[in-house]
């Protein structure tokens, strides 16, 4: 499995969370089972991103309303909100992970799993905190 499905997974295993408000590793654990064969090298990744999004949830939902001037985490669309919790996570707290790839794959799930005004609201999310940084 390439990084970039291991991404599309860990954005899935987030919108379920979401979906089933239940943020616990039970759904990552399932995934982690059922995806094994196709995981391999990639396991590592799904796991710490996932976990480090279970232990920053506050932090990260933060600051998405932050930066989502207006926008409550409870408001937003549950693939946007996956897309955002999995970018800023990994802009966050993984440092191996250049900012400009997690904002490009987060646009790139935007655009095969959201809405055609998602890209550039996320972008615009992304981009604010990336600013925030310098």
């Amino acid at each position: 499995m390439k990084r970039a499905m291991a991404r599309e997974l860990c954005m899935k295993i987030l919108y379920e969370m979401s979906m089933q408000k239940k943020y616990d590793r039970d759904i990552l654990n399932y995934y982690l089972e059922s995806e094994s064969e196709q995981l391999d090298e990639q396991r590592e990744y799904v796991t710490t991103a996932v976990t480090s999004f279970l232990e920053k949830i506050e932090e990260v939902d933060a600051l998405i309303e932050q930066y989502a001037i207006g926008w409550h985490v409870d408001r937003l669309a549950k693939v946007d909100l996956a897309i955002l919790r999995l970018a800023i996570t990994e802009m966050q707290y993984i440092d191996d992970i250049p900012k400009n790839v997690s904002i490009n794959e987060a646009l790139e799930l935007a655009k095969k799993y959201s809405t055609e005004e998602s890209s550039p609201f996320i972008n615009g999310i992304l981009d604010k905190l990336i600013k925030k940084e310098v």
